[in-house]
């Protein structure tokens, strides 16, 4: 197998650097969506935590980087569950956290950044202009700018939860991962291929945010011009070159899936998993729904990444 950026020797040792809290996340069989869904379901539950997101994993790294060698200050452009772990951690560790968002992203995430004592920066357009503004910040500032899914150390922090899932001698047939700029799918599929190799690892991505699924299916970075969807935590149109050429070498599939489906999946994690869960989280469920026939009689373990959600839009969403 080619080498990925991501190297198992740095992931492990990533676990003596992330805070335990956001370690060890639930992993169980949940029996109550095996009926609906034709197959066997489990649950990597990565909302059990102060931030109620994966992404700290890969925070904890680059705050802990940060302050190890003196820096003060550090910006980042989030859809909102990043700038909320970059400010955790950051806070934590005595950095001066930036955080620029599109003033359109999701209100309680931007509420929770204001709340963790970062510096919040809006902009008048989606998440790519977010990242423009940060590099900017970055360059006039002089800081460190943490870039998502480029930067390696978010890429092996999520990665720890591949180490998780093979170390509970996996008994799954497939995972699904929300692919958005692909920190989660590349590391947990770099310690899979790894470890793990005859697991199918399956990106799955909304059809309003297809950018890196055409990448990856292409092998080619394809950008879009704009994006539709309710899964905010993954809408990018720019997929990064290096992230891309990991991901071809890790990911067995990409499939699009349709927001009628994410907002079912999201209803079924509700009324049968007791799990409020961001439209990012429901993508896995929705791959299951859109297609029952591939995943029928297998063992699918499914991602739950983020359960960062605005209640009235949340609630209008699972009664609708």
């Amino acid at each position: 197998m080619q080498e990925t950026r991501l190297d198992t020797a740095r992931i492990r040792a990533a676990r003596r650097v992330i805070d335990p809290i956001f370690l060890d996340s639930p992993l169980y069989r949940c029996d109550a969506l095996e009926p609906e869904l034709g197959c066997a379901v489990s649950i990597k539950l990565e909302t059990a935590n102060p931030i109620r997101s994966f992404k700290a994993r890969g925070t904890e790294l680059v705050a802990s980087q940060l302050a190890g060698n003196g820096s003060r200050a550090v910006v980042c452009a989030s859809a909102g569950n990043l700038g909320q772990a970059l400010a955790w951690s950051g806070r934590r560790r005595g950095l001066d956290v930036t955080v620029v968002a599109s003033r359109f992203a999701t209100a309680a995430k931007l509420d929770r950044i204001r709340a963790l004592d970062a510096k919040l920066e809006l902009v008048d357009g989606d998440h790519e202009l977010a990242r423009d503004r940060a590099a900017d910040i970055a360059r006039y500032d002089g800081i460190r700018l943490l870039e998502d899914s480029l930067d390696i150390e978010t890429c092996e922090g999520a990665a720890t939860i591949g180490l998780e899932l093979v170390d509970n001698e996996p008994s799954f047939d497939t995972v699904l991962v929300a692919l958005g700029g692909g920190a989660m799918a590349t590391g947990i599929g770099h310690v899979l291929k790894a470890f793990a190799p005859d697991v199918e690892v399956i990106c799955v991505q909304p059809l309003g945010a297809p950018a890196m699924t055409h990448s990856w299916r292409q092998r080619r970075v394809i950008t879009t011009d704009s994006t539709n969807t309710i899964a905010d935590g993954v809408a990018g149109r720019r997929p990064i070159p290096a992230v891309l050429d990991d991901l071809l070498l890790v990911a067995d599939d990409a499939v699009l899936v349709q927001e009628a489906s994410i907002i079912t999946g999201m209803r079924m994690l509700l009324h049968h998993a007791g799990l409020v869960v961001e439209p990012s989280a429901a993508l896995g469920i929705a791959a299951i729904l859109e297609d029952r026939p591939r995943f029928a009689g297998r063992h699918i373990l499914t991602i739950i990444c983020g359960s960062n959600v605005d209640p009235d839009t949340y609630h209008h969403w699972v009664s609708s």
